[in-house]
């Protein structure tokens, strides 16, 4: 923004913009708020601005605010037509248009896919780098059976970080595979809504959902026996197919799922393969073991 031929006001206004807004962009996400006084749809607008820039601090998003009466040539630069109307600046350089995102659902979902493509260095963002690898070893504990140690990396990792969706969905899974459902249900239960949501969160809730429908068996032998006796009787079937995924042993309840769906797909409503979906969604949808089981059933169901 050239100062030639400004008056000093402008100057002072345009000096002002670099300290507050253009600077601060070098490193940060700045949301620019274009608002005024009399303005009823901005001062319905700030409260839900400031409480979500409040909640990405740590990632590196702060907000600037520009009364465009008493900023009227800084409007002008921007061709602000109406207010308010919202920005984001990353590095001097406009990055998006918020305006539109009116609600605070829509202004994190619109932030959050910046913060994924823009090179933002926040506290945040600092502490995922630590964490992604101690989070790696609990999923990978968990999923070699280790149900102990694993909810003992879940319970260090959610001292250090009790909001992070992936430490909290790694210790309800782990407390589920501990039999302490209750303790995982309460845990859900205390979610702040902002987090309840996120899909890690809902793959624990699968998971103890999962559990709560398939109880553990101590002896799986009847439940084999009676398959073995009549191979058509669907519910052993499925109460041997449960039974196993309750004991940890996927592969064999996901033979028992598809075997079902393979004989009568819509058996029992569909109950088999909507076992099989929920029992994906715990084990996480890119996970390649659900990737090739993903493929048997669409040769089931479409082959």
């Amino acid at each position: 923004m050239a100062t030639l031929g400004m008056s000093a006001a402008e100057k002072e206004a345009v000096q002002a913009f670099r300290t507050d807004v253009v600077e601060p962009s070098m490193t940060k996400l700045v949301i620019i708020d274009f608002w005024a006084e009399w303005c009823g749809p901005c001062k319905a607008l700030a409260p839900v601005l400031e409480k979500v820039a409040a909640a990405y601090a740590d990632k590196g998003v702060v907000l600037a605010k520009v009364d465009t009466d008493k900023n009227q040539f800084i409007a002008s630069q921007f061709q602000i037509r109406s207010i308010p109307t919202v920005y984001a600046m990353f590095q001097g350089q406009l990055v998006a248009d918020l305006t539109n995102a009116r609600t605070e659902s829509q202004l994190r979902t619109t932030i959050d896919q910046l913060l994924r493509q823009l090179p933002i260095e926040g506290e945040a963002q600092s502490q995922e780098a630590e964490l992604e690898p101690l989070i790696a070893m609990g999923e990978q504990v968990l999923g070699e059976g280790d149900i102990e140690r694993a909810l003992s990396i879940f319970d260090q990792l959610f001292e250090m970080a009790p909001d992070h969706p992936a430490v909290l969905s790694g210790r309800i899974r782990a407390l589920v595979a501990a039999g302490a459902h209750e303790e995982a249900e309460a845990a859900l239960a205390a979610l702040p809504e902002e987090v309840a949501t996120r899909p890690d969160i809902e793959r624990a809730r699968s998971a103890l959902a999962l559990a709560q429908s398939a109880p553990q068996v101590g002896d799986l032998a009847p439940l084999e026996a009676a398959v073995a006796a009549n191979p058509d009787d669907l519910q052993a079937r499925l109460d041997l197919a449960n039974a196993q995924m309750a004991a940890g042993n996927r592969d064999a309840a996901a033979d028992g799922f598809l075997a079902i769906t393979a004989q009568d797909r819509d058996w029992n409503e569909g109950a088999a393969r909507q076992q099989l979906l929920k029992l994906f969604e715990v084990v996480g949808l890119e996970d390649p073991w659900v990737s090739a089981q993903r493929r048997r059933l669409s040769a089931i169901l479409f082959g």
